[in-house]
């Protein structure tokens, strides 16, 4: 038997909404088809590259099916191999598990009969997954990867690679964007066929498609490696008319009890929290995690003249001492009496108005080892963190009242550089009477 080969045959540059990846095309002895590999950075003998190994499903990665989860897998590797900086997607053309385009309809009408994903496979003769990976591996080897950190939540695909001789250092965990009409599916891939999937807390009160803990943790991660700063996600809860409190300086609880059960499943998915002193001022909040298992992140203050009280909760109550972003003119006796008190104070060059640099923060909160920081609020913090371009990802409460008083965002324009943020791969759960949406934050898109 001659031995079995793969030939890259071209390559080409590919701008893609994640980012720019070369783009090469493999054919091999072992079969008649064309194999491909997104690649992004040198990966030529390297220990630990982030790889992708992806099948082709036209319906999820071209019409965008809801019936399953991969079109929203390869979008989610291209960018999580984008915000690394280095890495591979390998996409195989096995349709279906294997079974091809043809019968995987017939399987689709089985599935509509009350059958699982399983059973529709093996109503149309064919195992539960026909997938091989010996191409994927002598493309790994072609490329002289030398281990290999595999995206995936399935410990088949592991396993095959494994005894392909392909070194496997670890498995990043993929989330899975649930819908009203993959749920079934993606049961049937915990219970039936070992994947990995939490759909904890994520399945049952957080959401369609808002991402895993444990892909978040991983993301935040590559971003901290690759920026030295936190992954900043944005979240707070406003009405129907974008309003997070009726008066300034006034407290207003806005969120239901299930989306402020999911506010405590982020906090304790987050290295940190950030709020202005307003907030505290406002709300004396405790931004702990004591509604779910978890731990509890670092409060952050952004607080340029030093205003925080020192019979504050987050003095008095919280487990970790906060720590009290300011600015070089702040006062330093009052600085002595917090530090006394227990705070830490970080002083900061201050913008030309005077504020905390948000930037300079972030790099020193890096720098600290915080690896994702959630940003909750008020109004000039949110708007600030929008004008200057430093929130990677949004979750959004809309709570089904009219307030109409302080709204959430200001004037994105009165900053520079300004531009309005889009959201890309967005996802909507309505959790109890709350609307929640989330999504990436993505500048310059209107």
């Amino acid at each position: 038997m001659a031995e079995l080969t793969v030939t890259k045959k071209t390559s080409a540059r590919v701008p893609t909404a994640e980012g720019e990846f070369q783009l090469s095309l493999y054919t091999s002895n072992l079969d008649d088809k064309e194999h491909l590999v997104l690649l992004i950075g040198d990966v030529t003998a390297r220990q630990d590259v982030l790889v992708r190994v992806h099948s082709e499903c036209f319906t999820g990665d071209v019409l965008g099916s809801l019936r399953c989860d991969c079109g929203a897998q390869l979008h989610q590797s291209m960018h999580m191999i984008a915000e690394e900086g280095r890495g591979i997607l390998i996409y195989l053309r096995q349709e279906g598990r294997g079974i091809g385009i043809l019968d995987k309809l017939r399987a689709y009408n089985f599935q509509d009969m009350g059958y699982d994903t399983v059973d529709a496979n093996l109503m149309v003769g064919h195992k539960a997954d026909e997938r091989e990976y010996t191409a994927a591996a002598l493309i790994l080897k072609d490329l002289g990867i030398l281990s290999v950190r595999m995206l995936t939540n399935n410990p088949m695909k592991i396993e095959s690679l494994q005894a392909l001789g392909i070194p496997i250092s670890a498995r990043v965990p993929l989330s899975p964007h649930i819908t009203a009409e993959n749920a079934a599916y993606l049961r049937t891939k915990v219970q039936r066929m070992r994947h990995l999937l939490h759909l904890g807390p994520t399945f049952e009160t957080m959401g369609d498609r808002l991402q895993s803990l444990e892909a978040l943790s991983a993301r935040a991660a590559a971003h901290h490696r690759r920026t030295g700063r936190p992954f900043v996600t944005l979240t707070y809860a406003q009405s129907l008319d974008g309003s997070i409190a009726a008066d300034p300086g006034q407290p207003l609880s806005l969120s239901g009890p299930q989306s402020l059960l999911l506010t405590h499943y982020l906090r304790a998915a987050h290295d940190a929290i950030l709020v202005g002193i307003g907030t505290v001022l406002a709300d004396n909040p405790l931004l702990n995690v004591r509604l779910v298992e978890g731990k509890n992140p670092q409060p952050v203050i952004v607080d340029s003249q030093l205003r925080f009280p020192l019979e504050a909760n987050l003095l008095r109550r919280h487990p970790l001492a906060p720590w009290i972003a300011t600015s070089e003119q702040a006062d330093r006796e009052r600085q002595q009496r917090l530090e006394a008190a227990g705070a830490r104070v970080l002083r900061l060059p201050p913008t030309s108005s005077g504020a905390v640099d948000l930037d300079a923060l972030l790099k020193q909160l890096g720098e600290c080892g915080i690896r994702s920081l959630m940003v909750e609020g008020g109004a000039r913090i949110i708007t600030s963190f929008l004008a200057r371009q430093l929130a990677n990802y949004l979750v959004l409460t809309v709570v089904p009242r009219l307030v109409g008083g302080v709204r959430a965002v200001g004037n994105l324009g009165a900053f520079e550089p300004a531009r309005f943020p889009g959201l890309r791969h967005i996802g909507y759960q309505r959790l109890g009477e709350d609307l929640v949406l989330w999504g990436d934050l993505a500048w310059g898109e209107v």
